[in-house]
């Protein structure tokens, strides 16, 4: 799969939860003058031609242009979620929300969108914790979903270390989302309040700056779309050396980074590509190698800062001491 575009993806909203602390259904809050799910479903189908819906049994919703599915046991939390939106798609490509995220960017969304090319999951990691709920899922890792609710394991962070993931950072989403409102969700009366508040002032500013005309709804237009953000892409390839091609049988390893990528990034995607080499060659964190390697870049010059910027067409040797290096 070389492009997605946002047409030709689906949009998964999960509605189901308890909303134990909000103390009445999330989805059926009013935000923006309609249910909160109504404005999400509004909201992403100005980037994706396919919504479903994931609710509770018995759950009630409002009338939805979307395909709504019931969870086949109640409250299992996101993968169960995650699951049965999956399944319920009808593209390849799936980017999975919660009902209770009103502020959502579309710019962010095709940003994360961009990245799926040689990836399973793509999921921002920010607040200290990754997101799942804001993320980009292929529908193939859905039997891996469906084994986890087998097994009782019902956070989806057990899913990213067997398949590809693409951890995207902070300092990535920052461009598209500097006020970091995509990740705002609404657990508590308190947090509804605070975000219609939130929403108001913005809208207010807006009408008084004269921003307003069509500011948010027509985010698409300005938004880069998917497959223009896959073509800003930057290619790279990783050249491996000893204990490193062994673990990874293979020799040289392509990747398709974004333009800000840094040797950082390298890490993380080669980590995605070979989950041999974490732990072993990879540090855990997966931003760095291990003590023992070294990461030289086109042969000139061996790079111990790992934020340093890689440039389209780089070659990264990574070896290790009984390679020679």
């Amino acid at each position: 799969m070389n492009e997605t575009r946002a047409d030709e993806a689906t949009a998964v909203i999960l509605a189901g939860g308890k909303s134990s602390r909000m103390g009445q259904p999330k989805a059926l809050l009013l935000f923006a003058g309609e249910p909160l799910i109504v404005h999400m479903v509004r909201r992403l189908g100005q980037l994706f031609s396919d919504t479903v819906v994931v609710a509770a049994p018995e759950q009630e919703l409002p009338a939805l242009p979307s395909t709504i599915v019931r969870d086949d046991v109640a409250y299992q939390g996101p993968v169960g979620g995650i699951y049965y939106g999956l399944k319920a798609a009808r593209r390849e490509t799936c980017f999975v929300t919660s009902c209770d995220a009103p502020f959502l960017n579309l710019r962010l969304i095709a940003y994360l969108m961009a990245q799926i090319s040689h990836y399973d999951v793509v999921v921002p990691f920010t607040q200290n914790r990754f997101q799942p709920l804001h993320a980009v899922y292929r529908k193939q890792v859905a039997p891996l979903l469906k084994e986890q609710l087998e097994r009782g394991e019902l956070r989806p962070i057990f899913l990213y270390d067997k398949v590809r993931t693409r951890k995207i950072t902070e300092a990535e989403m920052h461009p598209h989302d500097p006020e970091g409102l995509s990740f705002l969700n609404m657990n508590t009366p308190e947090d509804y309040q605070t975000a219609l508040a939130s929403w108001n002032e913005r809208q207010r500013f807006e009408i008084e700056t004269g921003q307003d005309r069509q500011r948010v709804e027509i985010e698409t237009a300005t938004a880069p779309s998917v497959s223009d953000s896959v073509s800003n892409s930057i290619p790279v390839t990783v050249e491996l050396f000893g204990v490193a091609r062994l673990l990874a049988k293979t020799k040289e390893v392509p990747l398709s980074l974004p333009p800000t990528a840094t040797l950082s990034d390298v890490c993380q995607a080669l980590a995605a590509e070979h989950p041999v080499l974490l732990g072993r060659v990879i540090n855990p964190d997966r931003c760095s190698l291990l003590s023992g390697y070294a990461c030289n870049i086109n042969g000139l010059e061996f790079v111990k800062n790992f934020n340093a910027k890689v440039n389209p067409g780089d070659k990264i040797f990574i070896l290790s001491a009984d390679a020679g290096g």
